[in-house]
């Protein structure tokens, strides 16, 4: 079996077992979104059968390595890939409308700094990236999950902490951003106790979005309504 999408509009399938953080949606593709795929997977697609990658050779340089998990319906990645030439981009999203979405907009703007895998992101980490391969690790607004019943759903807990520290190299960031503030003070927590990390702001606290966040429509809505957003940037120390 492969790991990405086929034209059915099957969904992609994770070899983990246990709490995924989470759901299948069954949303179909466009036909524009299903053509992009069509035309740019071949290229720009990445698959776990692949293995452990070199990033050098599927990008055909050596740059700063971006990986942002969960990349929704991809504007903001492309944005940032396009602000960003210099460097490159893995994307990892689960829903296939994401990924086409995102393939269109690569195709659209000319992009050869962007890659993306339409599987779990606990299987691209565990199965698909070298340790110390990556400079920086994005996580913007993950499902929140906000029911307490809920929490052991969340994203972040310490042990995928740690499997992200193990692909960062040393000095390298984990960006985490969310409009729910407990979910913003659950990472702050479970963050500032994990082992090899560093706040790059000052202890405890959130930093200013930086300049290389896209806001999003989603978040543009929510500071009219009044809505918060929290971001958060680690260093990794050892």
């Amino acid at each position: 079996m492969t790991d990405h999408a086929d034209q059915s509009g099957t969904n992609p399938v994770t070899t983990r077992r246990g709490i995924r953080s989470f759901v299948l949606r069954q949303g179909r593709m466009t036909e524009g979104q299903k053509k992009a795929y069509e035309r740019c997977w071949p290229k720009y697609g990445l698959t776990r059968e692949q293995g452990m990658i070199d990033p050098r050779q599927v990008f055909g340089r050596e740059a700063w390595l971006n990986l942002e998990i969960g990349f929704g319906m991809g504007r903001s990645l492309a944005d940032m890939a396009e602000a960003a030439p210099e460097q490159d981009f893995i994307g990892v999203e689960v829903h296939l409308a994401g990924v086409g979405a995102l393939l269109k907009e690569v195709e659209d703007r000319g992009l050869e700094n962007v890659r993306i895998y339409a599987i779990d992101a606990n299987d691209v980490i565990d199965l698909c990236l070298p340790d110390a391969s990556l400079d920086r690790v994005m996580l913007f607004f993950p499902d929140p999950w906000h029911k307490k019943r809920h929490h052991k759903r969340r994203l972040v807990q310490p042990e995928f902490v740690q499997r992200i520290r193990h692909k960062l190299r040393v000095g390298g960031d984990f960006h985490l951003a969310t409009d729910w503030e407990s979910y913003a003070d659950h990472m702050m927590a479970v963050m500032s106790d994990a082992e090899g990390f560093a706040n790059a702001g000052e202890a405890g606290q959130c930093i200013p979005r930086p300049e290389y966040r896209p806001i999003t429509k989603f978040e543009q809505r929510g500071a009219r309504l009044g809505h918060g957003v929290w971001d958060l940037l680690f260093r990794r120390t050892n």
